[in-house]
């Protein structure tokens, strides 16, 4: 009897192990975003903009759907609220009120700074469909922030038009949490490094609440993302994310 109990549980710690191992890089990257934008979700947001010589801080609102929409509502300062920019599928616009125009931001605008920091307009437009936009590969696993992570390689598929070589991610193992994002260039050098922390429960889930993305050749420069307040499954749905609503949203 004791020889049969400890083979059946031998079985289940070893059948237990194989399926946490089972998960693939897709799922892993998946459950990730999953976690990150829920199927619907509004928030409050701030960033810091670090320079040698000065700091500037943007206070924004955020909606999202799924993730091939999203979009953000400038609060402050005063010379840019009311400021929105939108992305509806592969497509993003900005709506500036000062000078009543709306503006469809061009492909060979996305490599810019989006606002003056460090992230890019591709960032944005890019930040929660790489599942799309990506072929994924486990490299291994290695801690950052004290978790436990999977370490994932991101190359762009052919037909993906991106602004990045290559995206390495670190997704904390069975929280989900993206520790860690490296962004290289065509030439596979690293220019960019997004590091997480501060893990926060925002209604049901949680989440790191501060990103500071660093330029690594560039000394002295950084952005800093902290999450204040975040809602998710809310009531959202597509015709929400539309140019009329961009010009309406408080």
């Amino acid at each position: 009897m004791l020889k049969k109990v400890t083979s059946t549980l031998l079985f289940l710690i070893l059948f237990s192990s194989a399926f946490s191992q089972d998960l693939t890089a897709v799922e892993i990257v998946q459950k990730s975003i999953d976690l990150i934008n829920g199927k619907t979700n509004q928030g409050e947001t701030q960033m810091t903009i670090v320079r040698p010589k000065y700091e500037r801080t943007i206070a924004m609102k955020s909606w999202s759907y799924g993730s091939d929409y999203f979009m953000i509502y400038i609060t402050e300062p005063a010379r840019d609220k009311g400021q929105v920019f939108m992305k509806r599928e592969k497509d993003m616009w900005n709506w500036m009120p000062s000078v009543s125009r709306m503006i469809k931001i061009p492909s060979s605008m996305m490599a810019q700074s989006w606002m003056g920091s460090d992230f890019t307009n591709d960032d944005l437009v890019k930040m929660n469909s790489l599942e799309k936009d990506y072929t994924q590969r486990l490299l291994g696993e290695e801690e950052v922030g004290g978790y436990p992570c999977y370490q994932i390689e991101l190359i762009p598929r052919p037909e993906s038009a991106v602004v990045w070589g290559k995206v390495v991610i670190w997704i904390a193992k069975g929280e989900w949490y993206q520790m860690k994002t490296e962004f290289y260039d065509e030439d596979m050098e690293i220019v960019n490094r997004m590091e997480s922390s501060q893990i926060t429960q925002f209604g049901d889930r949680k989440l790191p609440a501060k990103m500071v993305m660093t330029p690594v050749n560039k000394k002295g420069q950084s952005t800093v993302i902290i999450t204040r307040k975040m809602e998710f499954d809310v009531g959202l749905e597509s015709d929400f994310f539309s140019q009329q609503n961009m010009k309406k949203v408080r």
